[in-house]
């Protein structure tokens, strides 16, 4: 099987206040969608494991380009998450593909990253939006990194095709506060708390 990326698309917010005081240090919050060909669309494969080995080096590929959009510093990322979109001629399950290739290669960039990398994903039309979650990378719990951001690619995922996403951040909600583990807090290092 080929991997055959059609384009990646790169989006970033910088995030200066959300209604309340300016932000000291504006908050980057990007996305990377890579879209390529559902090689399963149409029918239905019993076995789809041997894509997700063949996707791990474009896992990687994603996963830089988010990091140097973002600034190019593992460290400054606090938080991510990851997502698929799949096209109408495909499955749910093919969207999973990305679980390890995009969330593996993600916590392998940034070194220390704990927790899961939550997920997201749908089968949806050309154009539909994907809602990313986003958490702490390095505890599930802490509160105020609880977020997400909106992919859409206008013409994106086509029918025989899969959006995959990949997000991350360098820093929480803007005005966060309420209450629960903070990011200062994390004392376990358990990816939890």
């Amino acid at each position: 099987m080929t991997i055959n990326v059609r384009k990646i698309v790169v989006g970033v917010e910088e995030v200066r206040h959300d209604g309340g005081p300016k932000l000291d240090r504006p908050i980057l919050k990007g996305f990377v969608a890579c879209i390529l060909k559902n090689p399963f669309a149409g029918r239905y494969e019993a076995e789809l494991t041997g894509m997700m080995e063949e996707l791990k080096p474009l896992g990687l590929e994603c996963s830089t380009k988010l990091l140097g959009a973002l600034g190019g510093e593992a460290k400054a990322i606090e938080a991510y998450g990851k997502g698929s979109l799949v096209g109408a001629d495909g499955e749910l399950e093919h969207g999973a593909l990305w679980h390890v290739p995009g969330g593996y290669a993600m916590r392998e960039l940034l070194g220390q990253a704990l927790a899961i990398v939550p997920s997201m994903t749908k089968v949806g039309a050309m154009g539909a939006s994907l809602d990313v979650p986003i958490h702490h990378k390095d505890a599930a719990y802490v509160r105020s990194h609880f977020d997400g951001i909106t992919v859409t690619v206008a013409d994106a995922p086509r029918a025989d095709e899969i959006l995959f996403a990949l997000a991350m951040t360098t820093g929480g909600r803007p005005h966060a506060r309420m209450g629960g583990l903070e990011q200062s807090g994390i004392a376990k290092w358990d990816g939890l708390r």
